[in-house]
């Protein structure tokens, strides 16, 4: 005999009647869309006065505003173009000061090993 018995017996819930007490489930298609409103079109919204709407996964400039903001867009384009162009030489500058640093490093080594040499070598003969 179980310590507590079997006391935990939930009863079974009764089936449902009917899914819905609504009868718009019984419309066709476009009368449900107008009912409910499953109609959204485009997506759209408005950015510092700037009308947006999504079309073919991007957002795209409505018509009102383009041809400003298409000068506008060259010439970030151009101007970003110029900055990537003087960052890569820069970098390129870097890299020989680098390069040009590690030669010079090594060299200092070496002449300072060739003096340390020297200086034990003429000890010697002391």
């Amino acid at each position: 005999m179980p310590l507590f018995g079997n006391s935990f017996s939930p009863k079974k819930t009764p089936p449902r009647k009917w899914a819905s007490l609504s009868n718009l489930h019984l419309l066709d298609r476009s009368t449900r869309e107008i009912e409910l409103g499953l109609e959204y079109g485009t997506p759209a919204m408005n950015l510092a006065g700037q009308s947006l709407k999504f079309e073919n996964g991007q957002w795209v400039s409505e018509s009102g505003s383009f041809t400003g903001d298409r000068r506008e867009l060259q010439r970030l384009r151009k101007r970003n173009q110029q900055l990537e162009e003087e960052n890569n030489l820069l970098r390129l500058k870097v890299d020989i000061l680098l390069d040009m640093l590690s030669e010079t490093t090594a060299e200092s080594h070496l002449m300072e090993k060739e003096l340390e040499e020297l200086k034990q070598h003429s000890r010697r003969k002391k």
